[in-house]
C-alpha cells in the first residue's frame, strides 16, 4: 500500500471502474477490495460462511433471491474475519463512517457476488489468485444506473 500521498485513495477508486457516480463505482471498488483482501471471491465467501452468514452467501452465489444481511451482521463477519481494518481504511477514504459503509456495503455485496456467479457456483480461482475488479464494472451501471 501506498502511505503518505493524501487523496490518492479516492481518485485510485472511483479510477478503478472509470468513476461510475463516484458513490456507486467506489462502493463497488470497496466491495472489490474486500474480496481481494480475503483471497479471492472463495475467500471472501468462506469467511463470511465461517462467521455466521453462510445461508445468506449461498443465496447471493445461487440462482434464487438474495437473502438480505444487516449491516451489523456483514460488518461482525467481516471484523472477525479479519478485515476489520480494510473496512477502517475504506471508511477514511470515503469519508464516511464504517456504520454508513456498512450500510451500503450490505446492500452491493449481495449483487457483487452475484454478478461474479453467473452460473450459480463460485468460479473457480484465478491462477494468480488476483481479483479483477473490472469483471465488477458492468454492476454499477446495473445497480446506479
Amino acid at each position: 500500500m501506498h502511505h503518505g500521498k493524501e487523496g490518492t485513495g479516492m481518485s485510485l477508486l472511483d479510477g478503478l471502474l472509470g468513476g461510475q457516480g463516484s458513490q456507486g463505482g467506489s462502493l463497488i471498488a470497496v466491495a472489490g477490495q474486500l474480496i481481494e483482501r480475503a483471497g479471492g471471491l472463495q475467500g471472501l465467501l468462506g469467511m463470511l460462511q465461517q462467521h455466521g452468514l453462510g445461508d445468506a452467501v449461498q443465496s447471493w452465489v445461487g440462482t434464487g433471491a438474495n437473502q438480505q444481511v444487516s449491516a451489523g451482521q456483514l460488518g461482525q463477519a467481516l471484523q472477525n474475519g479479519g478485515l476489520g481494518s480494510v473496512l477502517e481504511e475504506m471508511a477514511g477514504k470515503l469519508g464516511v463512517d464504517q456504520g454508513q459503509l456498512l450500510g451500503q456495503l450490505s446492500q452491493v455485496l449481495p449483487h457483487a457476488v452475484d454478478h461474479l456467479t453467473p452460473d450459480g457456483q463460485v468460479p473457480a480461482q484465478a491462477p494468480a489468485g488476483g481479483f479483477d475488479l473490472s469483471m465488477l464494472e458492468g454492476l454499477a451501471g446495473k445497480l446506479f444506473a
